[in-house]
């Protein structure tokens, strides 16, 4: 019977070591104690009729099987059948054996006290922290026992023990004595555990297991913070260690975890919800869901208080996304009806939540401009603070540049949208009436609305009829770098649609132009600032002389040669604005060359810094299709001037003979002629195309991808064919530059109506050398192409077509329908 005893407190599942404290007993085993059938010491013994003493559960199944197998009800133990099933307490017995029970267990206990120190044998300190959760796994009443006894803080030491084996039982038994008992925590006032573990740094040490990774430690230490989480005073201490809720909140996103110490680290996280502090460190630490739900279920306190946090995290895009989608909706009625305090904490949450494109579309579903538009707008005792409409301003900034339909979205009582005109005349009122900051964001919106093509002309007509571009205007000069800035992306943007009121601004003396130029020229690489300053200068209307006279004034093109050429070199480099800066730089240049018949200081200019050069230099920017479009057009500008700055050569006059007998007259020979102008050239005095062997690549440019480009690159060609040069040398340029061929495809490709109409113009120059005309006549699509401009082109096309036509022997040559045009 007493080997029976020995393994009963741990029936299998412990080693022989275990059994050391049961073997330490003050006295021994009685028969009396132990149950005939379970071999085990009785809890509740009960008597039957014939007087024999059993488990009260044991007989109850005995009699059940007895039942269930039709046998007679007899008694295991004599196998004489009962009359009745009638169980009698036995008293006397049971309180006899709980006082000898207790004898012992008080023995035993006090032998593992004295075990449960860091010099004991590791098998000791095992064996009683066995005994221990033995104890409590028997009866809940001995967790009291070991809580009276002072055995907590001693297992608790254990935890700093060498030994790992030590350590994780130590880890499992504190977790046995605190799990499920209601009554081992609750104190007046107080838990008792939190009460324990408070007093030294336990949660600590055990925060400090979780770093163990895929360690049983790791495991009994999750298992041991799920326990005492349960404990609302134990919360605040858990998530004051540093670390532990983001090793907790990393464990539930392991992958390599085992799922039930996923399941723990949750449960665990969901009790530390208790605490504020820790929802808010678990949203810092990338687990939003508490934060989230505080703000859609919390009280009034902590909607504001969780508001407000949210408006200081840092979130990532895609948690952005989310955010707006679980509590955008909230935080916009938050604003509409809160107190200033609420507002100002759903504002600066909306701020945070609105800044990446996809969530401030997510916001404009659930609603956000119209209460937006109306705390900018509203004045009196209901307006926003200073502070706040600049948040609704940036908010407002933030949806605008995420590219809707604003046309489409009202925002006011009427149901204007955002480009409506008395919309956009209230912005541009507060852009002016207002500070620095407001003026930004609200910019800003603007910038967003004109980025549109579909919103643009709106925001333009409410600029025009509103008279505002002259204070616009005078933003370009302000201090602040970001306003700046954003007023010229906003003249830049609007600049194609009030070309002339922007250059009437700008031609003022109020110096707006020459601060343009200062950006434009700061040496700090190459800024968003620089691009957005050059785009606008480039958008400036192109043949406007006032302007460009003001420019040659202020000496403004030799500082855009000097950094277009650094960029050329590789001296100033860049990478997001290179691109825009180049191709404003070039056109800003370019200007110079729509000029040159009127201002001879454009001719000057040009000839200083051989211009010329520098645009064929420029036809080889591949991949900046706008650079090669406006360089070919610069180029045309240039080459249309060489024949009136060709030096002409000086014949000495005729002798009186001569004058007098015609046949004694000789011509000179003049050699070193330019045999297109007929006269001396250079490409830098003259801008001639043929000197500056530019034609092939111009010529190059015809098989482009962008049709623009080619139409430009014919353009330039075009003008070695122009009325006013020597046109049969200007094909046969063309001709050893193999240039015939590819200004023929121009013409069979129709790709537009310009470009039609120039091929269709080269053509038929072309068609006036004889050869070329008979080769030309035995293609058919060459005159498919002709009868086709000839039926269907625009009346001077249709001219210059039958003209051609007429070179090919497919229009009679004789009086027709139309002039001849010489």
């Amino acid at each position: 019977m007493a080997e029976s005893w020995d393994g009963s407190y741990d029936p299998g599942s412990q080693s022989d070591d275990s059994h050391y404290f049961e073997r330490l007993r003050v006295e021994p085993i009685y028969d009396a104690f132990v149950c005939p059938l379970t071999k085990q010491v009785m809890r509740d013994p009960v008597t039957l009729e014939n007087g024999q003493t059993f488990e009260r559960e044991a007989i109850e199944k005995w009699f059940k099987e007895c039942k269930e197998s039709g046998r007679k009800l007899v008694c295991p133990l004599t196998q004489k059948e009962l009359k009745s099933t009638d169980l009698n307490p036995s008293i006397a017995l049971r309180n006899t054996i709980e006082e000898w029970t207790a004898r012992n267990e008080a023995v035993q206990l006090d032998m593992a006290c004295r075990s449960l120190n860091l010099g004991s044998p590791e098998s000791d300190v095992m064996n009683s922290l066995k005994y221990i959760q033995y104890m409590c796994h028997k009866s809940r009443s001995n967790k009291h026992v070991v809580r009276n006894a002072d055995l907590i803080p001693m297992i608790v030491e254990m935890l700093k023990s060498t030994s790992r084996r030590v350590r994780c039982i130590a880890l499992e038994t504190l977790q046995t004595v605190v799990e499920d008992d209601a009554d081992n925590k609750v104190v007046p006032g107080l838990l008792v555990i939190a009460a324990i573990v408070a007093e030294g740094d336990t949660v600590r040490t055990i925060v400090k297991f979780l770093s163990h990774e895929q360690s049983i430690e790791r495991e009994e230490a999750v298992s041991l913070l799920l326990e005492l989480s349960k404990s609302e005073a134990l919360c605040e201490k858990i998530g004051s260690i540093n670390g532990a809720i983001l090793i907790l909140v990393g464990m539930t996103s392991s992958k390599s975890e085992n799922l039930s110490t996923v399941e723990k680290a949750d449960k665990t996280l969901e009790n530390l919800e208790k605490c504020e502090n820790n929802v808010r460190q678990m949203a810092e630490n990338g687990r939003l869901k508490p934060l989230l739900n505080q703000i859609l279920e919390g009280p009034p306190e902590t909607k504001l208080s969780m508001a407000s946090y949210l408006g200081e995290l840092v979130l990532n895009n895609d948690v952005k996304v989310l955010v707006a989608r679980a509590v955008g909706s909230s935080l916009i009625n938050i604003m509409r009806s809160g107190n200033v305090q609420s507002r100002e904490a759903a504002l600066k949450a909306l701020n945070q939540i609105s800044s990446y494109e996809a969530s401030a579309k997510v916001l404009i579903e659930a609603g956000i401009l119209p209460p937006l538009v109306k705390d900018l707008f509203t004045v009196g005792s209901n307006q926003l603070p200073m502070r706040l409409k600049e948040v609704s301003a940036t908010i407002l900034s933030n949806v605008v540049n995420s590219g809707n339909d604003f046309d489409l979205i009202p925002v006011g009582p009427d149901h204007q949208t955002l480009v409506s005109e008395d919309i956009v005349q209230n912005l541009l009122h507060l852009i002016s009436n207002t500070g620095p900051a407001i003026e930004c964001k609200l910019l800003q919106v603007l910038v967003g609305l004109t980025s549109s093509p579909s919103t643009v002309l709106n925001v333009v007509a409410a600029i025009k009829s509103s008279g505002a571009i002259i204070s616009l205007v005078q933003f370009i000069e302000a201090p602040q770098r970001d306003l700046r800035v954003a007023s010229i992306k906003l003249l830049q943007n609007v600049s194609p649609h009030m070309g002339e009121e922007l250059a009437d601004a700008l031609r003022g003396t109020a110096g707006q132009l020459g601060s343009l130029f200062k950006v434009v020229a700061e040496n700090v690489g190459i800024t968003e600032e620089q691009a957005a300053a050059v785009g606008l200068l480039a958008e400036l209307p192109e043949r406007d002389l006032g302007l460009t006279r003001q420019m040659l004034d202020e000496g403004a093109f030799p500082l855009i040669i000097s950094i277009v050429v650094k960029i050329r070199q590789g001296e100033i480099r860049g990478a997001r604005f290179m691109t825009p800066f180049l191709e404003g730089l070039v056109r800003v240049l370019a200007r110079v060359t729509f000029v040159l018949a009127e201002e001879p200081d454009a001719v000057k200019l040009s000839r200083e810094h051989n211009l010329a050069a520098l645009f064929i230099e420029l036809l080889q920017s591949n991949g900046l299709d706008n650079v090669q479009m406006v360089s070919a057009m610069a180029l045309e500008n240039l080459s249309q001037e060489s024949k009136n700055l060709t030096r002409l050569p000086e014949l000495p006059p005729p002798t009186f003979c001569a004058s007098i007998f015609s046949c004694l007259s000789k011509q000179p020979v003049i050699t070193g002629l330019c045999r297109l102008h007929r006269g001396t050239c250079s490409l830098k005095d003259s801008f001639c195309l043929l000197e500056g062997q530019a034609v092939e690549k111009l010529v190059a440019l015809l098989d482009h991808t962008n049709e623009k480009v080619v139409e430009a690159a014919l353009a330039a060609i075009s003008t070695l064919l122009d009325d006013g040069v020597a046109i049969e040398q200007g094909v046969a340029v063309l001709c050893v530059a193999e240039g015939i061929r590819p200004i023929i495809e121009v013409l069979l490709e129709k790709r537009t109506e310009n470009l039609r109409r120039r091929a269709v113009w080269a053509v038929e120059r072309l068609l006036r050398t004889e050869d070329i005309a008979y080769d030309v006549s035995g293609d058919p699509n060459v005159s498919t192409a002709l009868v086709d401009a000839f039926q269907h082109a625009d009346y001077r096309t249709r001219q210059i077509a039958e003209r051609a036509l007429k070179h090919v022997d497919k229009i009679p040559n004789f009086s027709g329908i139309f002039p001849n045009m010489g």
